[in-house]
């Protein structure tokens, strides 16, 4: 039988602006441990699964029993890393939680799923508004949408542009999405598109294949982890909450 959705969350030690990011520890515990503990205060009886080809992170999931999924060393992306294991998990659809978002909020995980199967035949992603210091964050991506909140655009530069300077809303992407597991086609495997290669944003290939992307608008305070700044920043959050 097959499952409405499981929760999938990619996890690269080899960063390259944070090697060893997953494992390292938030105020005393493991980043990938506070990522796996909110999606399963969310949902405490769907399957959640580490995907990682590294054997720190698996050896570190199996102290914690948290399942977890061995992927080779040769895929590009998280997203790469659920095509590789999706005839492994019996699921309709995967939530692809990112493993550097250790204050992502229940709430909007909750939010993010129920959308995500009422429209379980579309891909989708999260995004919030963001605050006018971090326009310039290339971090941060960019989402741009049409009146039906579908994906227009996601880049790391500040989009949409303002030729007059006006004040406007940018919003920005929260690191959530879905997959229906028929739109994983294997062609797509491993094939960064032109501008995913360009931005380094991964929903971009399945836009510049020409799917349609749903996109959940999120109250967010979150902060990813992309660099070891980001640490500080991320501990003196949890400190007040």
């Amino acid at each position: 039988m097959l499952d409405l959705f499981s929760i999938v969350i990619p996890a690269r030690y080899d960063s390259s602006r944070f090697p060893g990011k997953p494992l390292v520890k938030i105020l005393g515990k493991e980043l990938i441990l506070r990522v796996y503990e909110k999606c399963k205060i969310a949902f405490p009886n769907s399957k959640i699964y580490v995907l990682t080809d590294d054997k720190r992170i698996i050896n570190f999931c199996k102290k914690k029993f948290i399942p977890n999924f061995k992927t080779s060393k040769k895929c590009k992306t998280g997203t790469d890393r659920i095509f590789e294991i999706k005839n492994k998990i019996k699921s309709k659809l995967f939530i692809n939680v990112q493993g550097d978002e250790p204050l992502i909020e229940v709430k909007n995980l909750r939010k993010f799923i129920s959308i995500a199967l009422k429209n379980k035949n579309q891909i989708c992603i999260g995004k919030s508004l963001i605050n006018k210091n971090k326009y310039d964050n290339e971090n941060i991506p960019k989402i741009v949408t049409n009146e039906k909140d579908e994906l227009l655009y996601i880049s790391r530069s500040t989009v949409p542009g303002s030729k007059n300077k006006k004040d406007y809303k940018i919003y920005g992407q929260v690191n959530v999405y879905s997959f229906p597991k028929v739109l994983l086609i294997n062609k797509m495997f491993n094939k960064k598109s032109k501008n995913e290669e360009i931005e380094d944003i991964e929903i971009l290939r399945f836009l510049e294949h020409g799917y349609k992307i749903k996109v959940v608008n999120l109250k967010s305070n979150n902060h990813a982890v992309d660099i070891p700044a980001d640490i500080q920043i991320v501990e003196k959050i949890l400190k007040k909450i």
